[in-house]
């Protein structure tokens, strides 16, 4: 396996992949004219392009047998989608394509992340993750994270509840 940082020139990939691994964990639980709206919202390549030029965010995609397997957004500084602080660091996305669940990609991404964070000296990592997405949850307890909070996230018109969810670097 191998994980690369994304550029501006992987713009159509990573429409692509997030369109696919967004749709693969979250269709069955949601209605589709909202989902649909939120992927034209978020993964639409003028949006996708102004992620990628941001400073303070960074995309990572793995690679497993030739394919583009997952990809990881991280934030830090203003980038944020919350105000957490100078000190802290936002793992914003990790997914994994469906047919590569369960061979470490995962948690390849998520070291990272951690890799990242640490690079710039931050003293925590956060994320915000769906109260009903429970495979991500137990993976994100494995790996040392509590609640801390929780806010709104809209899919579409609707409403949902994301869970934050931080673990410390360093004291």
């Amino acid at each position: 396996m191998t994980i690369k940082a994304c550029t501006l020139e992987d713009v159509d990939t990573l429409r692509d992949i997030s369109i696919e691994t967004f749709t693969e964990t979250f269709e069955a639980e949601n209605d589709p004219a909202h989902l649909a709206a939120y992927l034209e919202r978020a993964y639409n390549v003028p949006q996708l392009r102004e992620e990628l030029s941001n400073p303070d965010s960074q995309f990572f995609f793995a690679t497993l047998d030739g394919e583009v397997a997952g990809y990881l957004k991280v934030n830090a500084n203003n980038a944020q989608t919350e105000a957490m602080g100078e000190e802290a660091f936002e793992l914003e996305r990790i997914y994994v394509r469906r047919k590569f669940q369960g061979s470490g990609v995962g948690k390849a991404l998520y070291d990272q992340a951690v890799m990242c964070a640490n690079e710039l000296e931050k003293r925590e990592i956060w994320l915000g993750v769906w109260e009903h997405n429970h495979k991500a949850l137990a993976f994100y307890r494995k790996q040392g994270f509590v609640q801390t909070g929780a806010h709104t996230f809209y899919m579409g018109d609707d409403a949902q509840v994301d869970l934050i969810m931080a673990k410390p670097l360093r004291p």
